[in-house]
């Protein structure tokens, strides 16, 4: 009888080991799960030019709808000149701006007025094509903001695809609560090079072998090629298009051998606009997924391009700020709301340190009327 009972708890410990085997072979830690209840996160993009001026307000918002944590589509600051906000800082306003100094100082200001907030809350990273703008750099950013590209949960999963990868990258991905979320770099022109789109590839592949993913958003700053938005996009240069096209093709064809929900999500353009792949090309070329553009925490707000016109995009908006809600459902189906922030929204110590008079400048002025 003992004997038995030795040998049967053998059994079960193999079997419990090869059970955990199998999520760090499909490339996932072992622990994620999808959550038996709902829960929030937040995303936006392009905090540049008033950026520290709005972005303490999607702070606030994030807390107060319990957003688990903060995605950053990129462009936090404008670098090839100094950004209004800088300039209208106490420390600085009317004061002669040297542009090299400004350049130092560009990422420091958007760690102190645009970070520092969050008090623990998760914030991931992704990089836009400001951060590229000479004299930065894709290397200086990957150095100077390793603590995000590096965060615990973006680091286990990395190892966990690979036990013997260090190498901290701007493109990434991490599985919470059933959810893969994957960034991908398309910040200059070089991109989606060979060695980005094997690496996607392998995510997709494994999220689709793996039961414990039930849905996937995927981020990144240039809306992939052949968009309601298609002339501030990767449609911009060749292999942007074509690349583009692929990963857009791989995750249409995941969604339609499993079943699991794909999210696609960007900014670059400054604007809001849902329903953006719902295109003449892409209803003939696979299928829709659903998309949006959240360009749309502090950069000059951009007019509406030409297609937005359609009915199909149902809800695009210029002239706001604001930020996307993420609310995920325990099946992996994920419902998003835009949340605008409004002038009112702007906390008091950001108005005295700004002025009420710049703030106002912020909701009023920060606009460009040409089609970017």
């Amino acid at each position: 009888m003992i004997r038995n009972r030795i040998f049967l708890g053998l059994g079960l410990g193999v079997l419990f080991f090869l059970a955990s085997c199998r999520h760090v072979i499909q490339g996932v830690p072992a622990h994620p799960r999808a959550a038996a209840t709902t829960w929030n996160f937040v995303v936006s993009g392009d905090s540049r030019n008033c950026g520290d001026v709005i972005m303490p307000a999607i702070t606030a918002g994030v807390k107060k709808d319990a957003g688990v944590f903060y995605w950053h589509l990129g462009d936090l600051r404008a670098i090839y000149v100094p950004d209004e906000d800088y300039l209208h800082q106490p420390e600085h306003r009317g004061q002669p701006i040297d542009k090299t100094q400004y350049q130092k100082d560009a990422w420091d200001d958007f760690i102190a007025n645009q970070t520092a907030a969050f008090n623990g809350t998760p914030y991931y990273l992704g990089i836009g094509n400001h951060e590229v703008i000479s004299p930065k750099s894709r290397a200086e950013f990957t150095t100077k903001f390793s603590p995000w590209l590096d965060a615990p949960a973006l680091r286990q999963q990395r190892l966990a695809d690979n036990p013997a990868e260090d190498t901290v990258r701007t493109y990434y991905h991490w599985i919470q609560d059933g959810v893969d979320f994957i960034y991908l770099d398309n910040a200059t022109k070089d991109q989606f090079d060979a060695a980005q789109m094997s690496w996607f590839e392998k995510v997709v592949q494994n999220a689709a072998a793996n039961a414990d993913v039930r849905a996937l958003v995927v981020g990144m700053h240039e809306a992939l090629p052949e968009s309601l938005a298609r002339g501030h996009s990767m449609n911009d240069w060749e292999s942007g298009t074509s690349t583009g096209r692929q990963v857009y093709a791989d995750l249409v064809d995941l969604k339609n051998k499993t079943n699991k929900p794909v999210y696609l999500l960007a900014s670059h353009s400054h604007f809001y606009m849902t329903n953006l792949y719902d295109s003449d090309y892409w209803r003939g070329h696979g299928g829709v997924l659903p998309g949006w553009i959240v360009g749309t925490a502090g950069a000059v707000r951009y007019v509406l391009p030409p297609e937005a016109d359609r009915a199909r995009a149902k809800d695009a908006r210029t002239k706001v700020y604001g930020y996307l809600l993420g609310t995920v459902h325990p099946d992996g189906a994920i419902d998003f709301t835009f949340r605008e922030v409004q002038q009112k929204d702007i906390p008091d110590a950001v108005v005295q340190r700004y002025t009420p008079e710049f703030v106002t400048w912020c909701f009023e002025q920060n606009k460009d009327p040409k089609i970017p």
